[in-house]
Protein backbone atom coordinates (compact mmCIF):
# COMPACT_ATOMS: atom_id res chain seq x y z
CA UNK A 1 0.00 0.00 0.00
CA UNK A 2 1.60 3.30 -1.13
CA UNK A 3 2.27 5.83 1.56
CA UNK A 4 1.30 9.50 1.29
CA UNK A 5 4.26 11.85 0.96
CA UNK A 6 4.91 13.84 4.09
CA UNK A 7 4.29 17.56 3.95
CA UNK A 8 6.94 19.98 5.08
CA UNK A 9 6.20 22.63 7.69
CA UNK A 10 6.15 25.29 4.95
CA UNK A 11 3.57 23.32 2.98
CA UNK A 12 1.40 22.91 6.10
CA UNK A 13 1.60 26.66 6.69
CA UNK A 14 0.68 27.45 3.07
CA UNK A 15 -2.28 25.07 3.24
CA UNK A 16 -3.60 26.71 6.42
CA UNK A 17 -3.15 30.13 4.84
CA UNK A 18 -5.17 29.05 1.77
CA UNK A 19 -8.00 27.74 3.98
CA UNK A 20 -8.10 30.91 6.09
CA UNK A 21 -8.04 33.03 2.94
CA UNK A 22 -11.09 31.23 1.56
CA UNK A 23 -12.96 31.50 4.88
CA UNK A 24 -12.24 35.21 5.21
CA UNK A 25 -13.20 35.91 1.58
CA UNK A 26 -16.37 33.82 1.97
CA UNK A 27 -17.55 36.00 4.85
CA UNK A 28 -16.53 39.21 3.09
CA UNK A 29 -18.45 38.21 -0.05
CA UNK A 30 -21.57 37.50 1.98
CA UNK A 31 -21.18 40.81 3.83
CA UNK A 32 -21.20 42.56 0.46
CA UNK A 33 -24.29 40.70 -0.79
CA UNK A 34 -22.44 38.24 -3.05
CA UNK A 35 -22.38 34.44 -3.06
CA UNK A 36 -19.87 33.19 -0.50
CA UNK A 37 -18.71 30.29 -2.68
CA UNK A 38 -17.16 32.79 -5.14
CA UNK A 39 -14.22 32.71 -2.72
CA UNK A 40 -13.46 29.16 -3.87
CA UNK A 41 -12.81 30.20 -7.49
CA UNK A 42 -9.28 31.54 -8.08
CA UNK A 43 -9.22 34.54 -10.41
CA UNK A 44 -12.97 34.95 -10.45
CA UNK A 45 -13.00 35.95 -6.78
CA UNK A 46 -10.84 38.96 -7.55
CA UNK A 47 -13.18 39.84 -10.40
CA UNK A 48 -16.05 39.92 -7.88
CA UNK A 49 -13.94 41.94 -5.47
CA UNK A 50 -13.31 44.37 -8.31
CA UNK A 51 -17.08 44.74 -8.81
CA UNK A 52 -17.57 45.36 -5.08
CA UNK A 53 -14.82 47.98 -5.11
CA UNK A 54 -15.99 49.74 -8.29
CA UNK A 55 -12.82 48.46 -9.97
CA UNK A 56 -14.40 46.06 -12.41
CA UNK A 57 -11.88 46.50 -15.18
CA UNK A 58 -9.04 45.81 -12.74
CA UNK A 59 -10.96 42.74 -11.55
CA UNK A 60 -11.21 41.52 -15.14
CA UNK A 61 -7.46 42.01 -15.55
CA UNK A 62 -6.87 39.99 -12.36
CA UNK A 63 -9.02 37.18 -13.74
CA UNK A 64 -7.16 37.13 -17.07
CA UNK A 65 -3.67 37.15 -15.56
CA UNK A 66 -4.63 34.58 -12.91
CA UNK A 67 -5.72 32.20 -15.69
CA UNK A 68 -2.51 32.96 -17.61
CA UNK A 69 -0.39 32.23 -14.55
CA UNK A 70 -2.25 28.94 -13.93
CA UNK A 71 -1.77 27.77 -17.52
CA UNK A 72 1.91 28.65 -17.48
CA UNK A 73 2.48 26.80 -14.21
CA UNK A 74 0.65 23.73 -15.55
CA UNK A 75 2.72 23.77 -18.72
CA UNK A 76 5.98 24.41 -16.82
CA UNK A 77 5.60 23.06 -13.26
CA UNK A 78 9.35 23.32 -12.69
CA UNK A 79 11.03 26.65 -13.26
CA UNK A 80 14.04 26.07 -15.56
CA UNK A 81 17.46 27.27 -14.46
CA UNK A 82 19.56 29.87 -16.23
CA UNK A 83 21.36 27.28 -18.36
CA UNK A 84 18.08 25.96 -19.79
CA UNK A 85 16.99 27.16 -23.24
CA UNK A 86 13.53 27.62 -21.70
CA UNK A 87 14.74 30.05 -19.08
CA UNK A 88 12.81 32.86 -20.75
CA UNK A 89 9.63 31.04 -19.65
CA UNK A 90 10.58 31.82 -16.07
CA UNK A 91 10.82 35.49 -16.97
CA UNK A 92 7.38 35.38 -18.59
CA UNK A 93 5.89 33.73 -15.48
CA UNK A 94 7.56 36.32 -13.28
CA UNK A 95 6.22 39.17 -15.44
CA UNK A 96 2.68 37.74 -15.36
CA UNK A 97 2.83 37.39 -11.57
CA UNK A 98 4.10 40.96 -11.18
CA UNK A 99 1.34 42.38 -13.40
CA UNK A 100 -1.23 40.29 -11.51
CA UNK A 101 -0.06 41.70 -8.18
CA UNK A 102 -0.29 45.26 -9.55
CA UNK A 103 -3.90 44.78 -10.59
CA UNK A 104 -4.70 43.04 -7.31
CA UNK A 105 -3.29 46.04 -5.44
CA UNK A 106 -5.60 48.29 -7.46
CA UNK A 107 -8.57 46.13 -6.45
CA UNK A 108 -7.53 46.20 -2.77
CA UNK A 109 -7.13 49.98 -3.03
CA UNK A 110 -10.72 50.19 -4.23
CA UNK A 111 -11.83 47.92 -1.37
CA UNK A 112 -10.21 50.28 1.11
CA UNK A 113 -12.44 53.04 -0.22
CA UNK A 114 -15.49 50.79 -0.27
CA UNK A 115 -14.95 49.86 3.41
CA UNK A 116 -13.84 53.41 4.27
CA UNK A 117 -10.42 52.22 5.46
CA UNK A 118 -6.96 53.71 5.08
CA UNK A 119 -4.76 52.37 2.31
CA UNK A 120 -2.08 51.08 4.66
CA UNK A 121 -4.20 47.91 4.66
CA UNK A 122 -2.60 47.24 1.27
CA UNK A 123 0.65 46.52 3.12
CA UNK A 124 -1.17 44.02 5.36
CA UNK A 125 -2.62 42.35 2.26
CA UNK A 126 0.80 42.11 0.58
CA UNK A 127 2.23 40.04 3.44
CA UNK A 128 -0.82 38.48 5.11
CA UNK A 129 -3.74 38.54 2.67
CA UNK A 130 -5.56 35.85 4.65
CA UNK A 131 -5.36 37.96 7.83
CA UNK A 132 -6.82 41.02 6.16
CA UNK A 133 -9.77 39.10 4.72
CA UNK A 134 -10.41 37.32 8.02
CA UNK A 135 -10.56 40.64 9.86
CA UNK A 136 -12.68 42.37 7.22
CA UNK A 137 -14.95 39.37 6.90
CA UNK A 138 -15.63 38.62 10.59
CA UNK A 139 -15.34 41.96 12.41
CA UNK A 140 -18.65 43.87 12.46
CA UNK A 141 -17.03 47.30 12.36
CA UNK A 142 -15.81 46.52 8.82
CA UNK A 143 -18.82 47.26 6.60
CA UNK A 144 -19.06 48.28 2.90
CA UNK A 145 -20.22 51.90 3.05
CA UNK A 146 -19.34 52.91 -0.52
CA UNK A 147 -20.42 49.79 -2.37
CA UNK A 148 -19.66 49.91 -6.09
CA UNK A 149 -18.06 53.37 -5.87
CA UNK A 150 -14.36 53.92 -6.44
CA UNK A 151 -12.23 56.86 -5.45
CA UNK A 152 -11.17 57.13 -9.10
CA UNK A 153 -14.19 59.01 -10.42
CA UNK A 154 -13.29 58.43 -14.07
CA UNK A 155 -13.95 54.69 -13.79
CA UNK A 156 -17.69 55.40 -13.80
CA UNK A 157 -17.57 58.02 -16.56
CA UNK A 158 -20.07 57.34 -19.30
CA UNK A 159 -21.65 54.23 -17.78
CA UNK A 160 -24.94 55.81 -16.66
CA UNK A 161 -26.04 58.65 -18.94
CA UNK A 162 -28.62 61.12 -17.69
CA UNK A 163 -31.96 60.10 -19.16
CA UNK A 164 -34.00 62.47 -21.29
CA UNK A 165 -36.84 61.64 -23.68
CA UNK A 166 -36.44 62.87 -27.25
CA UNK A 167 -39.12 62.83 -29.86
CA UNK A 168 -38.78 61.23 -33.29
CA UNK A 169 -35.86 62.57 -35.32
CA UNK A 170 -36.80 61.49 -38.86
CA UNK A 171 -35.48 64.44 -40.83
CA UNK A 172 -34.78 64.36 -44.57
CA UNK A 173 -32.96 67.60 -45.40
CA UNK A 174 -31.55 67.62 -48.93
CA UNK A 175 -29.09 70.44 -48.26
CA UNK A 176 -26.79 71.32 -45.40
CA UNK A 177 -25.46 69.05 -42.68
CA UNK A 178 -27.82 66.63 -40.96
CA UNK A 179 -26.59 64.86 -37.82
CA UNK A 180 -28.60 62.05 -36.25
CA UNK A 181 -26.23 60.59 -33.69
CA UNK A 182 -27.80 58.03 -31.39
CA UNK A 183 -24.64 57.21 -29.47
CA UNK A 184 -20.86 57.07 -29.63
CA UNK A 185 -19.52 54.39 -27.32
CA UNK A 186 -16.32 52.55 -26.49
CA UNK A 187 -15.72 49.21 -24.80
CA UNK A 188 -13.54 49.57 -21.73
CA UNK A 189 -12.57 46.17 -20.31
CA UNK A 190 -15.93 44.75 -21.32
CA UNK A 191 -17.93 47.71 -20.02
CA UNK A 192 -19.88 49.89 -22.43
CA UNK A 193 -19.14 53.56 -21.96
CA UNK A 194 -20.93 56.44 -23.66
CA UNK A 195 -18.93 59.34 -25.04
CA UNK A 196 -21.87 61.02 -26.79
CA UNK A 197 -25.60 60.37 -26.79
CA UNK A 198 -28.66 61.80 -28.55
CA UNK A 199 -27.13 64.49 -30.75
CA UNK A 200 -29.66 65.65 -33.36
CA UNK A 201 -29.51 68.81 -35.46
CA UNK A 202 -29.64 70.04 -39.06
CA UNK A 203 -27.44 72.94 -40.18
CA UNK A 204 -28.57 74.73 -43.36
CA UNK A 205 -26.09 75.88 -45.98
CA UNK A 206 -24.71 79.43 -45.70
CA UNK A 207 -24.06 78.90 -41.98
CA UNK A 208 -21.09 79.77 -39.81
CA UNK A 209 -21.58 77.66 -36.67
CA UNK A 210 -20.01 77.98 -33.24
CA UNK A 211 -19.43 74.71 -31.36
CA UNK A 212 -19.42 75.45 -27.63
CA UNK A 213 -18.77 73.23 -24.63
CA UNK A 214 -16.51 72.85 -21.63
CA UNK A 215 -13.61 70.46 -21.26
CA UNK A 216 -14.76 66.86 -21.67
CA UNK A 217 -18.11 67.77 -23.21
CA UNK A 218 -17.32 65.83 -26.40
CA UNK A 219 -16.58 68.56 -28.95
CA UNK A 220 -13.64 66.71 -30.55
CA UNK A 221 -15.50 63.39 -30.39
CA UNK A 222 -18.47 64.94 -32.19
CA UNK A 223 -16.25 66.47 -34.87
CA UNK A 224 -14.50 63.14 -35.44
CA UNK A 225 -17.87 61.41 -35.76
CA UNK A 226 -19.22 64.00 -38.21
CA UNK A 227 -16.20 63.88 -40.53
CA UNK A 228 -16.13 60.06 -40.40
CA UNK A 229 -12.74 59.78 -38.69
CA UNK A 230 -14.26 57.89 -35.75
CA UNK A 231 -17.66 56.57 -36.75
CA UNK A 232 -20.55 56.54 -34.30
CA UNK A 233 -23.96 54.89 -34.23
CA UNK A 234 -25.25 57.69 -36.40
CA UNK A 235 -26.49 58.87 -39.75
CA UNK A 236 -24.51 61.84 -41.07
CA UNK A 237 -25.78 63.43 -44.29
CA UNK A 238 -24.11 66.24 -46.18
CA UNK A 239 -26.33 67.79 -48.88
CA UNK A 240 -28.39 64.60 -48.89
CA UNK A 241 -25.42 62.21 -49.21
CA UNK A 242 -24.66 59.69 -46.46
CA UNK A 243 -21.12 60.43 -45.28
CA UNK A 244 -20.46 56.98 -43.80
CA UNK A 245 -21.87 54.97 -46.70
CA UNK A 246 -20.10 57.04 -49.37
CA UNK A 247 -16.99 58.01 -47.46
CA UNK A 248 -14.53 57.54 -50.35
CA UNK A 249 -16.35 60.25 -52.31
CA UNK A 250 -17.54 62.41 -49.40
CA UNK A 251 -14.09 62.85 -47.84
CA UNK A 252 -13.23 65.27 -50.66
CA UNK A 253 -16.24 67.40 -49.67
CA UNK A 254 -15.12 67.75 -46.03
CA UNK A 255 -12.29 69.97 -44.84
CA UNK A 256 -10.78 69.90 -41.36
CA UNK A 257 -8.19 72.31 -39.97
CA UNK A 258 -6.66 71.18 -36.66
CA UNK A 259 -5.51 73.57 -33.95
CA UNK A 260 -1.84 72.84 -34.69
CA UNK A 261 -0.52 74.25 -37.97
CA UNK A 262 0.99 71.41 -40.05
CA UNK A 263 3.11 73.44 -42.43
CA UNK A 264 6.55 72.99 -43.94
CA UNK A 265 8.33 76.15 -42.92
CA UNK A 266 10.83 76.06 -45.81
CA UNK A 267 8.18 76.05 -48.55
CA UNK A 268 6.67 79.09 -50.20
CA UNK A 269 2.99 79.87 -49.78
CA UNK A 270 2.26 78.95 -53.39
CA UNK A 271 4.14 75.64 -53.24
CA UNK A 272 2.33 74.75 -50.02
CA UNK A 273 -1.04 75.23 -51.68
CA UNK A 274 0.16 73.53 -54.86
CA UNK A 275 1.16 70.41 -52.91
CA UNK A 276 -2.20 70.51 -51.09
CA UNK A 277 -3.99 70.66 -54.45
CA UNK A 278 -2.18 67.55 -55.65
CA UNK A 279 -3.29 65.70 -52.51
CA UNK A 280 -6.82 67.08 -52.09
CA UNK A 281 -8.14 67.48 -55.64
CA UNK A 282 -9.43 64.45 -57.60
CA UNK A 283 -6.96 63.05 -60.12
CA UNK A 284 -9.21 63.96 -63.07
CA UNK A 285 -8.82 67.69 -62.36
CA UNK A 286 -6.58 69.24 -65.03
CA UNK A 287 -3.42 71.20 -64.27
CA UNK A 288 -5.07 74.40 -65.55
CA UNK A 289 -8.11 73.92 -63.30
CA UNK A 290 -5.81 73.19 -60.37
CA UNK A 291 -3.88 76.44 -60.88
CA UNK A 292 -7.14 78.38 -61.18
CA UNK A 293 -8.37 76.88 -57.91
CA UNK A 294 -5.11 77.75 -56.12
CA UNK A 295 -5.41 81.36 -57.32
CA UNK A 296 -9.06 81.53 -56.19
CA UNK A 297 -8.13 80.33 -52.70
CA UNK A 298 -5.25 82.79 -52.41
CA UNK A 299 -7.54 85.64 -53.50
CA UNK A 300 -10.24 84.68 -50.98
CA UNK A 301 -7.76 84.45 -48.09
CA UNK A 302 -5.63 87.43 -49.05
CA UNK A 303 -2.49 85.39 -49.73
CA UNK A 304 -1.77 86.44 -53.32
CA UNK A 305 0.58 89.33 -52.54
CA UNK A 306 2.94 87.18 -50.50
CA UNK A 307 2.62 83.90 -52.39
CA UNK A 308 6.39 83.71 -53.12
CA UNK A 309 7.41 84.23 -49.51
CA UNK A 310 8.51 81.45 -47.19
CA UNK A 311 5.98 80.08 -44.72
CA UNK A 312 8.50 80.54 -41.89
CA UNK A 313 8.50 84.32 -42.52
CA UNK A 314 4.73 84.68 -42.19
CA UNK A 315 2.85 85.91 -39.12
CA UNK A 316 0.63 83.69 -36.98
CA UNK A 317 -2.52 84.95 -38.68
CA UNK A 318 -1.07 84.37 -42.16
CA UNK A 319 0.04 80.85 -41.24
CA UNK A 320 -3.48 80.08 -40.04
CA UNK A 321 -4.89 81.33 -43.35
CA UNK A 322 -2.42 79.11 -45.21
CA UNK A 323 -3.61 76.12 -43.16
CA UNK A 324 -7.19 77.01 -44.03
CA UNK A 325 -6.24 77.38 -47.68
CA UNK A 326 -4.78 73.86 -47.77
CA UNK A 327 -8.20 72.43 -46.89
CA UNK A 328 -10.18 75.00 -48.86
CA UNK A 329 -8.44 73.89 -52.07
CA UNK A 330 -10.91 71.05 -52.56
CA UNK A 331 -13.87 73.46 -52.16
CA UNK A 332 -15.45 71.43 -49.34
CA UNK A 333 -19.16 71.65 -48.60
CA UNK A 334 -18.40 71.14 -44.90
CA UNK A 335 -15.49 72.97 -43.28
CA UNK A 336 -14.53 72.38 -39.63
CA UNK A 337 -11.84 74.32 -37.78
CA UNK A 338 -10.49 73.65 -34.29
CA UNK A 339 -9.54 76.94 -32.61
CA UNK A 340 -8.46 78.77 -35.77
CA UNK A 341 -7.93 81.95 -33.72
CA UNK A 342 -5.61 80.33 -31.17
CA UNK A 343 -2.71 82.69 -30.45
CA UNK A 344 -4.13 85.53 -32.55
CA UNK A 345 -4.98 89.00 -31.24
CA UNK A 346 -8.52 90.37 -31.46
CA UNK A 347 -8.19 92.33 -34.70
CA UNK A 348 -6.52 89.53 -36.67
CA UNK A 349 -8.91 86.94 -35.20
CA UNK A 350 -11.90 88.98 -36.33
CA UNK A 351 -10.46 89.33 -39.85
CA UNK A 352 -10.03 85.55 -39.94
CA UNK A 353 -13.60 84.90 -38.86
CA UNK A 354 -14.92 87.40 -41.37
CA UNK A 355 -13.15 85.33 -44.05
CA UNK A 356 -14.79 82.18 -42.64
CA UNK A 357 -18.16 83.93 -42.63
CA UNK A 358 -17.72 84.75 -46.32
CA UNK A 359 -16.71 81.16 -47.09
CA UNK A 360 -19.77 79.83 -45.24
CA UNK A 361 -22.11 82.18 -47.12
CA UNK A 362 -20.96 80.85 -50.46
CA UNK A 363 -23.23 77.82 -50.02
CA UNK A 364 -21.18 75.96 -47.39
CA UNK A 365 -21.38 74.89 -43.74
CA UNK A 366 -18.48 76.06 -41.56
CA UNK A 367 -18.16 74.84 -37.95
CA UNK A 368 -15.57 76.32 -35.61
CA UNK A 369 -14.41 75.67 -32.06
CA UNK A 370 -13.04 78.67 -30.21
CA UNK A 371 -12.39 79.50 -26.56
CA UNK A 372 -12.89 83.23 -27.13
CA UNK A 373 -16.26 83.33 -28.93
CA UNK A 374 -17.61 86.65 -27.70
CA UNK A 375 -15.21 88.80 -29.71
CA UNK A 376 -16.77 87.41 -32.93
CA UNK A 377 -20.18 86.22 -31.67
CA UNK A 378 -22.09 88.51 -34.06
CA UNK A 379 -20.63 86.66 -37.07
CA UNK A 380 -22.15 83.28 -36.19
CA UNK A 381 -25.43 82.07 -37.67
CA UNK A 382 -25.87 79.07 -35.36
CA UNK A 383 -24.61 77.84 -31.99
CA UNK A 384 -24.23 74.23 -30.84
CA UNK A 385 -23.80 73.78 -27.08
CA UNK A 386 -22.54 70.45 -25.77
CA UNK A 387 -22.55 69.61 -22.08
CA UNK A 388 -21.41 66.71 -19.94
CA UNK A 389 -24.36 65.30 -17.99
CA UNK A 390 -24.32 63.82 -14.49
CA UNK A 391 -23.29 60.48 -16.00
CA UNK A 392 -20.35 62.19 -17.70
CA UNK A 393 -21.74 61.75 -21.20
CA UNK A 394 -21.59 64.43 -23.90
CA UNK A 395 -25.12 65.63 -24.71
CA UNK A 396 -26.77 68.34 -26.77
CA UNK A 397 -27.79 71.21 -24.49
CA UNK A 398 -28.83 73.62 -27.25
CA UNK A 399 -28.84 74.28 -30.98
CA UNK A 400 -30.09 77.50 -32.53
CA UNK A 401 -29.13 81.10 -33.25
CA UNK A 402 -26.89 83.09 -30.89
CA UNK A 403 -29.84 85.26 -29.80
CA UNK A 404 -31.94 82.18 -29.09
CA UNK A 405 -29.04 80.71 -27.10
CA UNK A 406 -28.78 83.80 -24.89
CA UNK A 407 -32.52 83.71 -24.25
CA UNK A 408 -32.56 79.93 -23.62
CA UNK A 409 -29.76 80.07 -21.03
CA UNK A 410 -30.65 83.50 -19.66
CA UNK A 411 -27.10 84.73 -20.26
CA UNK A 412 -25.59 87.72 -22.01
CA UNK A 413 -22.43 86.11 -23.44
CA UNK A 414 -21.31 82.83 -24.96
CA UNK A 415 -18.70 82.37 -22.24
CA UNK A 416 -21.40 82.68 -19.58
CA UNK A 417 -23.35 79.95 -21.38
CA UNK A 418 -20.37 77.60 -21.16
CA UNK A 419 -19.99 78.36 -17.45
CA UNK A 420 -23.67 77.58 -16.89
CA UNK A 421 -23.22 73.96 -18.04
CA UNK A 422 -19.74 73.42 -16.61
CA UNK A 423 -19.34 71.52 -13.34
CA UNK A 424 -19.10 73.50 -10.10
CA UNK A 425 -15.65 72.13 -9.39
CA UNK A 426 -14.55 73.68 -12.70
CA UNK A 427 -15.86 77.08 -11.66
CA UNK A 428 -19.20 76.64 -13.44
CA UNK A 429 -22.80 76.53 -12.27
CA UNK A 430 -23.28 72.78 -12.66
CA UNK A 431 -26.61 73.08 -14.50
CA UNK A 432 -25.87 70.74 -17.41
CA UNK A 433 -28.65 68.23 -16.64
CA UNK A 434 -31.17 71.06 -16.31
CA UNK A 435 -30.45 72.51 -19.74
CA UNK A 436 -30.10 69.12 -21.45
CA UNK A 437 -33.56 68.15 -20.21
CA UNK A 438 -34.98 71.59 -21.04
CA UNK A 439 -33.72 71.44 -24.62
CA UNK A 440 -34.96 67.86 -25.10
CA UNK A 441 -38.40 68.91 -23.85
CA UNK A 442 -38.35 71.90 -26.20
CA UNK A 443 -37.47 69.69 -29.17
CA UNK A 444 -40.10 67.10 -28.31
CA UNK A 445 -42.72 69.88 -28.08
CA UNK A 446 -41.75 71.31 -31.45
CA UNK A 447 -41.96 67.88 -33.07
CA UNK A 448 -45.40 67.31 -31.57
CA UNK A 449 -46.63 70.63 -32.93
CA UNK A 450 -45.20 69.79 -36.35
CA UNK A 451 -47.13 66.50 -36.60
CA UNK A 452 -50.28 66.75 -38.73
CA UNK A 453 -53.46 66.84 -36.65
CA UNK A 454 -56.28 64.45 -37.49
CA UNK A 455 -59.67 66.16 -37.89
CA UNK A 456 -63.10 64.62 -37.75
CA UNK A 457 -65.24 64.82 -40.87
CA UNK A 458 -68.80 65.96 -40.15
CA UNK A 459 -71.86 64.68 -41.98
CA UNK A 460 -72.28 68.07 -43.69
CA UNK A 461 -68.74 67.88 -45.07
CA UNK A 462 -69.40 64.38 -46.34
Amino acid sequence: MPTMPKLTNLEYYQMIQAVLLVIGLWKLMEKCGEKGYYALIPGYRYYKLGEIAGRERDGIACFVFEIARFLLRVAYPVIPDESSPEFFVALIILAVMLILVIYQIRVISGLCFTFNRRKWWIVVWLFFDWLMFMIWGFFKQFQPVNRGVDDDDNLLAGTKPFHVQYGSQDETADTGLQVQLKERTVNDFGKKRYLLKDIYFTIPVNSLVLLLGGSGSGKTTLVNAVIGYEKANAVIRLNGENVYENYDQMKYKIGFVPQQDLLRQTDTVYNTLHDAAKLRLPVQVSRRKSKERIQEVMDVLGLTAGKSGLVSKKSGGQKKRISIGMELISDPDLFILDEPDSGLDGVIARELFEKLHDIAHQGNVVITITHTPDRVADLFDKVIVLARDSGRVGRLAFYGSPDEARKFFGKDTMEQIVMAVNKKEEGGEGRADEFIAKYAELQAGQLTQAEPQETEITEDEQ
